[in-house]
């Protein structure tokens, strides 16, 4: 069976401007989504009214913005009631004290950036610019995510819960493929600062770091092609996901890693979805978690500009919830907030409206299905760890 993350590294290399555009809208055309029962969300994208969610669709003309108002409706307040239990773990454990998700991957991720450094080696200046961010200051969310999946799934699966050589070579995989394209996502952007520290671009020039991301990018196919992929594996696809450019940024990154760790230890298609399906729904959080942070943080304690998407000309989750209350944010959207007091106008409609608030709420929708998906595994540590992290996630402030 190929690699999830070959094939997914393939569409990353191919398609690296677009992989940059915004989660909900882009030159013009909208892209949307449908939520019409737990876990069967789709995606679509397209011109106007083509670009609309087919479950929720309200018929409206060739360009006409229109974010669902039933979705608008639909508050998740409260966690489903079905899901309570998962929420705590499991029921029958409500006394036992979780551990830490980073605590149980540390030992794992023990010298992760140290063997990533490895990998990189090179002339001394273009060695400087590609270990500038494994300085191991980062969260290192992505590759805890697959080290506790692959514990996780190696215990469901009878197994020792140790980590393969493999499965820990997916999580450096996984790290690099992220860092590269933070590297070019800077450029793209024009951004100074990432992670408190000025950006490769701003210290050493576009060209350099273009460099610099492009040979991250090539290491990590060497490093996929030394993995070892079972073979005579069948090859499934998910009938409830359309790849489109909201899980190019941040969920199938994670979706894929979580799968390629899956495909190591079992054969069986139904959990190698459930690890696929956990990493889609909390990237997809991860991502919108992301989005409210970008009008809520001062630029100081995320550590990047905010109000960083607006100014790109990106209408991301908050602004299209707004949207539905205040119309004429509509043309704002439309022309990429270019005109003189655009971005400050919609910044101030974001906060009249609750659409922070909404975008919230959806994050802990996806959140709940990755809780369902992953409580369908065996019991254990790691199991638990991910259920937890999906409350961090919804909890954390950069």
């Amino acid at each position: 069976m190929a690699c999830p993350l070959l094939r997914q590294c393939s569409k990353w290399n191919a398609n690296c401007s677009s992989l940059f555009e915004t989660l909900w809208y882009s030159n013009g055309r909208s892209v949307s989504f449908s939520t019409s029962s737990l876990g069967r969300t789709s995606w679509s994208s397209g011109p106007g009214n083509e670009g609309q969610p087919s479950a929720l669709r309200r018929r409206t003309g060739p360009n006409t913005f229109n974010f669902t108002t039933s979705l608008t409706r639909h508050k998740l307040r409260l966690l489903d009631p079905s899901l309570k239990s998962c929420f705590c773990i499991n029921s029958a454990h409500t006394d036992v004290k979780v551990q830490d998700p980073f605590t149980i991957a540390q030992e794992d991720l023990t010298n992760l950036y140290d063997d990533i450094r490895k990998e990189l080696f090179v002339t001394k200046e273009l060695k400087a610019l590609c270990h500038y961010y494994f300085d191991g200051k980062g969260k290192a969310i992505r590759p805890m995510i697959v080290v506790l999946m692959a514990r996780a799934l190696n215990s469901h699966s009878n197994r020792s819960g140790e980590l393969l050589p493999g499965q820990r070579a997916v999580a450096m995989i996984t790290e690099m493929i992220h860092t590269a394209s933070l590297v070019h996502d800077d450029v793209i952007d024009g951004s100074n600062r990432r992670r408190g520290k000025g950006t490769i671009n701003e210290l050493w020039g576009e060209k350099k770091a273009i460099l610099a991301g492009d040979f991250i990018l090539s290491r990590i196919w060497c490093e996929v092609n030394s993995c070892s992929w079972a073979p005579k594996r069948t090859r499934t696809r998910d009938s409830n996901t359309t790849w489109r450019k909201p899980f190019k940024k941040t969920a199938s990154l994670i979706a894929n890693s979580c799968k390629a760790v899956c495909v190591l230890v079992s054969s069986d298609p139904k959990v190698h979805e459930i690890a696929y399906q956990y990493g889609k729904n909390v990237g997809i959080a991860f991502q919108l978690v992301d989005d409210v942070l970008d009008f809520t943080s001062k630029a100081n304690h995320l550590g990047k500009p905010s109000a960083a998407d607006l100014k790109l000309g990106l209408a991301t989750g908050p602004v299209l919830f707004a949207c539905q209350q205040f119309p004429e944010l509509h043309s704002m959207i439309m022309r990429r907030f270019s005109s003189k007091g655009d971005v400050d106008q919609a910044w101030q409609y974001v906060f009249q409206s609750d659409g922070v608030e909404q975008t919230k709420n959806l994050a802990q929708h996806y959140c709940q299905e990755a809780i369902r998906q992953i409580s369908m595994l065996r019991p254990s540590a790691e199991r638990d760890a991910l259920i937890r992290l999906t409350e961090m996630v919804l909890t954390r402030d950069k």
